[in-house]
């Protein structure tokens, strides 16, 4: 499986069990509460495949930053939960240093 696709599913896995984390309310509600265990298993999971062929510091930036502005658009989208300008500009950088990686660094496939 291509790397990029490994990242790219623990990233969606990570986002689907923060969002179940949240309508869990705390693990009070088993479904979500499960959701969340199946969705962070199958990102750590993927992750790991990730590992076999780029830099650990690399895939975490860009698995925890992608996580960050995804979740931020379900919170926004699902849960109503607004932003502030500080808050959209530091995703904004958090993008930019991603496309930094992938435009000019040399430790991760192209």
């Amino acid at each position: 499986m291509p790397t990029y696709l490994t990242l790219i599913i623990a990233v969606v896995a990570e986002t689907i069990g923060t969002t179940a984390l949240q309508a869990s309310q705390q693990f009070t509600r088993p479904i979500p509460a499960l959701i969340t265990v199946l969705g962070y298993a199958a990102a750590f999971y993927f992750l790991s495949l990730t590992l076999r062929t780029m830099p650990v510091g690399v895939v975490y930036a860009l698995w925890s930053g992608l996580g960050i502005v995804l979740i931020a658009v379900i919170g926004f989208v699902v849960f109503g939960q607004k932003l502030d300008l500080a808050a959209i500009l530091g995703m904004g950088l958090i993008f930019a240093g991603i496309a930094v990686i992938q435009l000019l660094s040399n430790t991760t496939p192209h």
